[in-house]
């Protein structure tokens, strides 16, 4: 099960949803994958909407890892996508998108919380 509101998105792999977070961790990963220096250049870098085959693959493994999955690139490569390369693309771009966008971007309204006494 996925939670929206730790980042987390769905990837449809053969009809089962599989959790992707990008943390600090995965983020500092794909840093060093696209041999940018800090966090805007590599938002920059995805705002271009230039993604390549490798590129959906290492941003797609990176979310896999930063959510406890162990998958190598590769493994990644030959997993079985729902909606094939479009399903794998969508799943890319709402990745970037829950770990990019500005706070509330497309949310839902979240209920308060309740007062502390």
């Amino acid at each position: 099960m996925v939670n929206r509101y730790r980042g987390e998105v769905a990837l449809m792999v053969e009809g089962r949803a599989r959790p992707m977070r990008l943390t600090l961790g995965a983020l500092a990963e794909l840093e060093h994958a696209f041999a940018v220096e800090d966090l805007p250049a590599l938002g920059e870098r995805f705002a271009t909407g230039r993604l390549s085959a490798r590129d959906v693959t290492r941003i797609l493994a990176a979310g896999l890892r930063g959510a406890g999955v162990g998958l190598a690139d590769d493994d990644v490569a030959a997993l079985a996508f729902d909606g094939g390369l479009n399903g794998a693309i969508a799943a890319a771009i709402a990745l970037l998108d829950a770990t990019f966008a500005p706070v509330g971007a497309g949310e839902p309204a979240r209920p308060p919380s309740p007062p502390v006494p």
